[in-house]
């Protein structure tokens, strides 16, 4: 009787620690979607560049930048990113030896 009791207690006690298990799972999927936005660059968090969130306004905007870009001829995308690396650029030609 003892030994069926202890068979018991540890087959629920098994069974109560998976439940907990599964459920801390489901808490950190939903956590980390968000959390992910606050944690600093160095310590793992997106980079600077991350494209925005799907379903905010920015997000909207970007893919639509992203579709014209597309629609571009190659020739004219490739002038736009040069006239683009020239503007960001032409700060970090000045480096320190």
């Amino acid at each position: 009787m003892l030994m069926r009791f202890r068979s018991l207690s540890i087959a629920a006690v098994v069974a109560l620690l998976a439940s907990n298990l599964a459920g801390c799972g489901t808490v950190n999927e939903k956590l980390s979607a968000g959390m992910g936005d606050y944690v600093p660059q160095w310590a793992g968090g997106l980079p600077a560049d991350a494209p925005p969130r799907p379903g905010t306004p920015q997000y909207d905007a970007y893919m639509k930048e992203r579709e014209r870009k597309r629609l571009l001829p190659a020739a004219d995308r490739e002038k736009e990113e040069q006239a683009q690396k020239g503007a960001t650029g032409s700060s970090s030609g000045s480096a320190v030896r």
